[in-house]
């Protein structure tokens, strides 16, 4: 095989990796809360603490509203002020269930058709608390429909999460103004 034809080749099967990666169904080993009902987990939920990442770096008063579109996906509004640019942020997506209804595994997308994973893995009864993983160890939430969360909730999912994996010395917690 020729010098162009192997450049070729090689460049065709990287276009496919990539585009499988970027495409290919969100997949977790996590286990969510079932049964779950959406109706109940709809509105606004204050952000407590995350594991930061690039959007949120710099954020305060994070919160996250979720609605029902017609089309059956749920409409996701995340906003949060930027202290150091004095402005408020906010990235408007949607999220689809991964699988059942009856599932807390969906996946969310604020980019056209690139998902990840949201992972529902505790919530207590009421629908007032709520801890998501994201599809690895990078992503975390610990969430909540007040500004704050009573301790013994905050240290239960803090060691459920230690013993998941996740590095929750690196949590940044949320300031609620």
């Amino acid at each position: 095989m020729d010098k162009k034809k192997s450049l070729l080749l090689l460049a065709t099967t990287a276009a496919v990796t990539l585009a499988y990666n970027a495409l290919k169904p969100v997949k977790s080993k996590v286990k969510v809360i079932e049964p779950f009902d959406i109706d109940r987990y709809l509105g606004k939920w204050y952000e407590i603490a995350r594991l930061d990442f690039k959007w949120e770096k710099g954020l305060s008063q994070v919160t996250a509203t979720y609605n029902k579109n017609d089309d059956g996906s749920i409409a996701v509004n995340n906003q949060g002020f930027h202290d150091h640019k004095n402005k408020w942020k906010q990235s408007i997506g949607k999220a689809k269930f991964k699988d059942s209804q009856k599932k807390g595994a969906l996946k969310v997308s604020f980019f056209g058709p690139f998902y990840s994973g949201y992972h529902i893995v505790k919530l207590d009864q009421n629908y007032q608390y709520a801890l998501v993983f994201g599809d690895n160890l990078d992503y975390m939430w610990i969430l909540s429909r007040e500004k704050n969360i009573p301790d013994e909730v905050k240290l239960a999912y803090l060691e459920y999460a230690r013993k998941s994996g996740y590095a929750i010395e690196n949590l940044v917690w949320t300031q609620q103004d």
